[in-house]
Parts: structure tokens; sequence; C-alpha cells
């Protein structure tokens, strides 16, 4: 997901009040028996969420404000190793380069003012380090390619900001190719294999979660390394464009690459997603692609959830603009909060390993989707 409005007219009060810190409800987290704070399994695995923040996500310029004090103890209590966090604008033009130079230039203010819980990461380095500080480890990472319009030299531009993954297109074309919601579904157009290219010789991580069918296969093609969809679904499971037919997913891990689960709504089609739809996609996804080749990507932000009531009414409305403008994918429902059931906040990730966990995956496939498998891929595309 990405915001693709800026709502500069909602006040500071009703942000505070979609982004209060407060617990998820007891009777959802008991309901699904996966409360609880500690565990030693996940405590000594690296967790590497593919598509996070550590800011609320989707909402008003998230990133218009500085971290509040609950947002970084929630990062802190989380126990994630490192999140791709979107920087990227949903602007087009200059404004997209403008805004994405800004969001880069918040998260340089973050990292400086939280030493002690955040990190940059940069390299396969990076991410030890992160797991033996104990810190969280921010990946830097695009949902679009608008803001490079036709220069190709700001690809290493980014790449020496420290950006370290593109997604090649949103749900629309852009310059690189077709996005997921595209009825021509064009492939990767000349100027989207120049930046592939590019990516390649940099060592950037090519993102292929909101594109196009034909777009993403004529990339995987393309590259000469491993490519990933980093929060996806699988379409065997639930057609719709933002998830991926069993052909692509095979494609991507027959390339090396990792395919990330997200906890959209996406994942069913009717109804709040609850941990069991998620552990179905990621087992369909292990079947298809192998033990190896599967991570997850939540599509979320290690936030917690205070009165619900403001937070349906604004995503209400976020979905219903979404759909109006055209960016909204088929799956968005007004109705239906973009997280599944007991999946939220800074235990999430705990309570997705106890649910793959109670679904019979060994502690090494868990260990794998969990994080192993993008360090390896990150060895393959980034280096040491």
């Amino acid at each position: 997901m990405l915001i693709t409005e800026d709502y500069r007219n909602l006040s500071r009060r009703d942000f505070s009040r979609l982004v209060a810190a407060a617990a998820v409800s007891p009777a959802v987290l008991s309901r699904l028996d996966l409360a609880g704070h500690t565990w030693p399994p996940y405590d000594s695995a690296l967790v590497i969420d593919m598509l996070a923040s550590v800011t609320p996500f989707n909402v008003p310029d998230m990133y218009a404000r500085p971290l509040t004090a609950e947002m970084v103890e929630n990062a802190r209590r989380s126990g994630i190793t490192a999140v791709n966090a979107t920087c990227s604008s949903g602007q087009s033009g200059a404004a997209a380069f403008v805004e994405t130079v800004s969001n880069i230039a918040f998260w340089e203010r973050e990292l400086t003012d939280h030493p002690d819980v955040l990190m940059k990461v940069r390299t396969v380095a990076d991410l030890a380090e992160a797991k033996r500080t104990k810190r969280i480890g921010i990946i830097l990472g695009f949902q679009d390619a608008t803001m490079l319009e036709t220069d190709l030299s700001r690809v290493n531009l980014f790449h020496d900001l420290g950006v370290r993954i593109i997604q090649l297109t949103y749900n629309l074309r852009n310059l690189l190719g077709d996005g997921c919601l595209e009825r021509a579904n064009a492939g990767l157009s000349a100027f989207g294999r120049a930046v592939v290219t590019r990516m390649n010789e940099l060592g950037m991580l090519v993102d292929l979660s909101h594109v196009g069918r034909q777009t993403t296969l004529d990339a995987v093609a393309h590259s000469t390394k491993p490519v990933a969809a980093t929060h996806t679904g699988c379409a065997a499971l639930n057609d719709v464009p933002r998830n991926k037919p069993d052909s692509i997913l095979r494609a991507i891990a027959e390339k090396g690459g990792v395919v990330g689960i997200y906890l959209m709504p996406f994942l069913r089609a009717q109804g709040q997603p609850t941990a069991d739809d998620f552990v179905r996609h990621v087992g369909h996804a292990v079947d298809v692609c192998g033990e190896d080749h599967v991570g997850i990507g939540s599509d979320y932000g290690i936030v917690e959830l205070g009165d619900m009531q403001p937070v349906r009414d604004y995503w209400a409305g976020f979905v219903k603009r979404r759909m109006d403008n055209g960016t909204a994918a088929t799956g968005e429902d007004p109705h239906i909060l973009p997280f599944s059931e007991g999946l939220v906040g800074p235990e999430q990730f705990r309570n997705l390993y106890r649910a793959l966990d109670k679904n019979g995956f060994k502690t090494a496939q868990i260990e794998k989707v969990m994080g192993k498998n993008y360090l390896r891929f990150a060895q393959e595309v980034w280096g040491a």
C-alpha cells in the first residue's frame, strides 16, 4: 500500500487519535490464542519485514511529524531486525522528486535522533549489526519510480542516498511499465529495462509487488540478479490484481528471489483477514516456490491502535478517495481494515511466528520465512 494523496487538512488532534498508543483488543488475541510478550525462538531469530514502517502507515503526512516516544518504543519492543521503509512519493513529475528527497531527509533526522533504537541499513553487514545491537534497521525503499522521471542517473543518486529497493511501478502505469491495475498489461519499457540494468549494476533490489503481470515477467527475464515481490499474496487463493499467480511466484523463485506475504485485505475475498489467512498464503507460496523463497512484507506500521472508531472512519474515507481517483486495487474495501486480526502492533511478528508454529511449520522453516530468506537474497543482490 502507498499513500497517493496529501490530506494536509487533517488536524493534529485527529491524527493523534488515529495512532493513539493502546493495546490491541485482548478479545482478538485470546481468540487467536497468540497472546504473550516473550518467546525465546523469536527473540533469537533474524526478523525482516520487507514492507513496513516505524511510523503509522497509510495515514496523512506520515513523515510530516517527528517520531513520537510511543513509536520509538514500539519499534524497540517489536524485536524486528529491519524493515523496508517506503520513502518514495505518491506525487508525479518534479513534485515526486522533491517529496522523495524530503522523505529521505526525514529518516536521516530520525536516525540521528534515535541512534540507540534505529540504524540505517545499506549492506548485509548492517543487518547483522542491527541484530547484534538489538536495534531496528531502516532499509530505504521506493514503492514507485515516478521520482526518476526520465533521468537514469537518479538511480545512482538515490543509491548514494542509501536507497536499496525500488518497486518499478505502483498500481498504475509509469514510464517504466504497467502497474497491476492497467488493463493493457503492457510489459517493461525501454526505460524500465535501463533502470533494471542500472539497479543490477549498483546492487539494488528490484521489487515487483504492485507491478503488472507482463511487466513482472519481463523484469524477471531482464534482470541479471534475483528479484522480489516484497509484499503480495497468492492469486490461487484470492484472484485479485495485487496477488501473484503461481506462474509468476514460480518465476521469481526460479530467479533466486523471494515472495513476501502481506497482512492486507487481499488475503481473502470477503471479510477481515486473520492469522489463518496469512498462514494459508504462506503455505501455498512455500508449496509453489519452496521454503527458501518465501518471506513477509506486512504492508503496515509497527503501531498499536487505540480507539478503533476513528481508525475505521479514517480508513473508510481513505479507501473511498482511492476508489475515486483510480488507485484503489480490486479487493480494497472501506469496511475492511488494512491488517490481519491479531497481527498488528509491536507483537505482530511474535504472533506471526506463533501462528506458523501452531500450524505445523518447523522452526527452521519459520526462521527462513521470518528473515533468513531475505538475508540470503540480500547477500546475492547487495553483496556483502
